[in-house]
Order: structure tokens, then C-alpha cells, then sequence
């Protein structure tokens, strides 16, 4: 797992190979077994392959989606807030166990925030994600991770530009 870590960064541009029907599964199967609080498991999953949607998805908001210009697929990660007072962190948790799952596959991701986020002054980033994916009212979308193989391969951080100062024991 910690290789995983060391050498996991967001990928933002990816080749046109699509992702395999085989590693789609496993990558579903990551996100179903992703913990919740209470086992309420209050998320659901939108994995899109289709291009053209894909492409619209960019339009979301103004910056910060740029890895949807060539990602093959894309999944949302969205839930019903009304399940579980704590369905932000459960997205977030199954947001990362993709992006690690993507990784451990040969894989490249990047995580777009949708929660909070505005595609114009008067439509959110996410009420437009849920008029063009047919949401259901009552999901709220955190994110949406973009998945594809790498354009370019990226190296982690080194150890020695980690935020040691950071770390605390016992107290602040």
C-alpha cells in the first residue's frame, strides 16, 4: 500500500486507450466495498465511458476540469444525504479507494470537487451534473474521479519534500 502512496499523483491528461471491461470491475467492486459509517452506505456510482458524455461533464464548472478532455471514463460519486449525517466523508472515502484501486491497475486519476463548486454565477456544478446524468433530486455529487492510462508517467514526491513539520505526537 505505502508504494501506492509514494507513487500516486493526479493525473490530468491521459491516452485514448479506454479502460478494460475487466478492470471497470474491479474498480466497481473497489468502490462497493469502500467503509461507511453505520454500514449505512449511503453513496451510489455513476461509472461513464461514453465520450461525448464525458466531454459535457467538463462544462461543469469554469476550471479544474481539464482531465475530462481525455479521460475514458469518468465515475461520480454521489449520495443520499438523507441515509447518513456523515455521507460527505463516505464519498470521500470511496473517492480515494478508487483513485488507489486506479493506481494498483496501472491506472492514472485525478479527483474533480463538484460539492460547493459553481459552473456560472447562477447554476451549480452540481445541479448541472444532475440534469445531464439524470440524478435524482434527492443525491447531492461530491466528485467526480477521472480515470484513464497516463499520457506521460508522473514520479511521486520525494521523501525529503514531505511536510514532516506536520506531524505531531501527543499533543500540538
Amino acid at each position: 500500500m505505502i508504494d501506492l502512496l509514494r507513487n500516486r499523483r493526479s493525473i490530468r491528461k491521459y491516452t485514448h486507450q479506454s479502460v478494460e471491461p475487466e478492470k471497470v470491475k474491479i474498480l466497481e467492486e473497489a468502490v462497493l466495498r469502500s467503509p461507511s459509517s453505520k454500514n449505512l452506505n449511503p453513496w451510489n456510482f455513476i461509472f461513464v465511458d461514453d465520450t461525448p458524455t464525458i466531454r459535457a461533464m467538463e462544462q461543469c464548472k469554469p476550471h479544474g476540469t481539464s482531465p475530462l478532455k481525455t479521460a475514458p471514463l469518468a465515475v461520480i460519486i454521489i449520495a443520499d444525504g438523507t441515509k447518513s449525517d456523515v455521507w460527505i466523508e463516505d464519498c470521500s472515502i470511496a473517492s480515494i479507494l478508487l483513485q488507489l484501486t486506479a493506481q494498483s491497475l496501472g491506472l492514472g486519476s485525478c479527483w474533480i470537487q463538484i460539492r460547493e463548486r459553481m459552473k456560472d454565477e447562477s447554476v451549480s456544478s452540481e445541479f448541472y451534473l444532475k440534469k445531464l446524468l439524470a440524478i435524482p433530486e434527492k443525491y447531492h455529487v461530491l466528485s467526480v474521479i477521472a480515470i484513464g492510462y497516463p499520457d506521460q508517467p508522473r514520479t511521486g514526491k520525494p521523501y525529503n519534500e514531505l511536510q514532516f513539520e506536520k506531524l505531531h505526537r501527543n499533543k500540538f
